[in-house]
């Protein structure tokens, strides 16, 4: 079996042809891991024949072409809990066997993904660097002797090295994110509580985030469409209401990003080169740049490790770390325990302060779309970490520590090898719940950046890129004819509800068009009539989010009115239809085939 099947969509349709089966998927899985060893990727498996059994049982028990995820190879890294299964957290003095299966394993589960096991992490998940663990140092897939990042190191290597389809990770500070970028795939982190930490051996209650890793944009928002939803055991947990957090901009022609003033490479050519790179493509793709001020974002990540959020961390393991000091990872029990510098007092005015920076992050967001960031601002080597394991850790973070605290989004995607052999990649960062745009608008740059997935030998190109078409979730296709159009009287109509522009086409040839009387601004009619076979007429699509199209339609004047569109590619979408008594007196003008061709006329 060739490592490239393990990308999602390419396993489908080998199982629906026949191709493979997922049991020989699973056997050579197990026989690659044993090849390679288990450590330093792996801590724990699940036997390789209850996974067969498992698989026979939902084939008599369930009609599995229905399972999204049926016969899909994942791993988890372990501070999840598995029922019957020990959690170590990356120390073995913490281990316990569990009771149940956390949440968003279980939802994984269900929809027919197989658990390989349980992988390596830097301990109670403190860390960027995958240093910080007892049971082996996991280095990058993709450059020997670079370290594969923490806190999901195993977790990105799985994935990078073709173990599994996809693996979750954690990520409170940027752990779902700087492995990705030194594996070279892909890194999602969902908007806090989008996916349920239930079942999660927590680092920051407050900031925990589940994470995906995945060789594709694509196969992680599969995955979270599985995994995503409130759920009555996590009070976190929470799901976007109608239109929160759209991103018309994702299906748009064009958007804006933004980029800092002044970027921190701390000395880092390679890297300074990497990401201007990225930004170029970023403008090719239809992004517009547009510069900021970072220094509110580095203060609030600084709040995360040098403030009282680090007193979460105590909260979390400080009564292990006080019991089982000499049992864990020297760095990590003082991180830990580091929080109890930390009163009350201090952490409500870090609350405060915290909340004055979310006000000037959200100035910043209604300027721009989302940010594109290095993912890290360097790379360092293992042994270059253990020359300074605590300052070059908080290097690795200038970029990813604030994105949780300020309540956004995040997809880290990679950028290739550089000319000195080290990864490189960048991250998109959007508003709450933007994730789904995220990825959209990721999946786009990392076909541009690079064909590469991980150290599977893979090719990108040889993947379906994310469909376009499909609608966004919170957001509504809105067809305009006449005074909406681009440059049109009423287009700020359009702009000020955070619309965008996707594309212009024509109707179905069932339409005809009337210069409406009386009418300031001028406007046309569209008018339905089963049976005409006309030219179709010249309209424009927009992406407007859900929650503002109430607004827009009560801004509309009779007899105009909004429904349903039918377009010349067979789709459908609302916009504007006239009533018949509005066109008694109207010219008609269905022949010109548009509004613009009208007023040229």
């Amino acid at each position: 079996m060739n490592e490239t099947v393990l990308e999602m969509g390419a396993l489908r349709a080998a199982y629906a042809t026949g191709g493979l089966t997922p049991e020989a998927v699973l056997r050579e899985i197990y026989a690659r891991i044993a090849a390679e060893g288990e450590r330093p990727v792996w801590i724990s498996l699940v036997e390789m024949n209850d996974n067969l059994l498992r698989l026979n049982d939902l084939r008599e028990k369930v009609n599995v072409e229905k399972l999204p995820l049926f016969g899909i190879p994942f791993a988890v890294k372990d501070n999840f809990d598995v029922a019957r299964m020990e959690t170590t957290a990356g120390c073995p003095a913490f281990a316990y066997r569990a009771a149940e299966t956390a949440t968003a394993v279980q939802r994984l589960l269900d929809a027919g993904a197989v658990l390989v096991g349980k992988t390596n992490m830097d301990q109670f998940a403190t860390g960027l660097v995958g240093t910080r663990t007892p049971y082996g140092v996991c280095e990058s897939a993709v450059a020997a002797g670079v370290i594969a990042g923490g806190s999901s190191s195993g977790s990105a290597g799985s994935v990078a090295r073709g173990l599994v389809s996809f693996a979750l990770g954690t990520d409170t500070a940027g752990s779902g994110r700087v492995p990705a970028a030194m594996n070279q795939v892909v890194g999602l982190k969902p908007t806090r509580g989008v996916v349920s930490t239930h079942g999660v051996v927590p680092a920051c209650r407050t900031l925990d985030c589940v994470s995906v890793f995945a060789l594709t944009c694509g196969d992680a928002a599969t995955v979270l469409e599985v995994m995503r939803g409130a759920d009555t055991k996590d009070w976190s947990s929470r799901a976007p209401g109608p239109g929160e957090g759209a991103a018309p901009w994702a299906v748009s022609r064009s958007f804006r990003f933004g980029v800092p003033k002044e970027l921190e490479f701390f000395g880092d050519a390679a890297a300074e080169a990497a990401f201007d790179r990225a930004a170029e493509e970023m403008t090719k793709l239809g992004g517009e740049t547009v510069e900021f001020d970072y220094a509110p974002l580095a203060e609030a990540a600084r709040l995360l490790y040098d403030g009282p959020w680090v007193a979460e961390r105590t909260a979390a393991v400080g009564e292990f770390a006080r019991e089982h000091g000499a049992e864990m990872d020297p760095t990590v029990r003082a991180i830990v325990m580091g929080g109890e510098r930390f009163s009350a007092v201090e952490a409500f005015r870090g609350r405060y302060r915290l909340g004055e920076l979310r006000q000037w992050t959200d100035a910043l967001l209604r300027q721009v779309d989302f940010l594109l960031l290095p993912t890290t601002p360097t790379v360092f080597t293992v042994a270059e970490i253990a020359e300074e394991p605590v300052k070059r850790n908080s290097q690795l973070g200038w970029y990813t520590n604030f994105v949780n605290l300020m309540e956004m989004a995040a997809v880290a995607v990679p950028c290739g090898l550089r000319p000195d052999g080290r990864p490189s990649g960048v991250s998109l960062v959007g508003p709450t719940f933007s994730e789904e745009g995220l990825l959209r608008v990721a999946d786009r740059l990392h076909r541009a950046l690079t064909d590469g997935m991980g150290a599977t030998g893979g090719k990108l190109s040889g993947t379906a890129p994310m469909d376009a078409k499909t609608p966004l979730r919170g957001v509504m296709e809105m067809v305009v004819v006449g005074a909406h159009l681009s440059g049109q009287p009423l287009n700020g109509q359009m702009t000020e509800r955070r619309a965008r522009l996707v594309r212009t086409t024509r109707t179905a040839a069932e339409y005809r068009l009337f210069a409406l009387k009386g009418t300031v601004p001028a406007k046309p009619g569209l008018v339905f009539e089963p049976g005409f076979v006309g030219p179709g007429i010249e309209v424009e699509v927009w992406a407007m989010p859900e929650e503002t199209v109430g607004s827009f339609l009560a801004g509309i004047p009779a007899p105009l009115g909004l429904g349903t569109v039918r377009l010349e590619d067979g789709s459908a979408a609302k916009g504007f239809l006239c009533e018949p008594a509005g066109i008694v007196e109207a010219e008609e003008i269905t022949a010109l085939g548009g509004w613009r061709a009208f007023l040229a006329h």
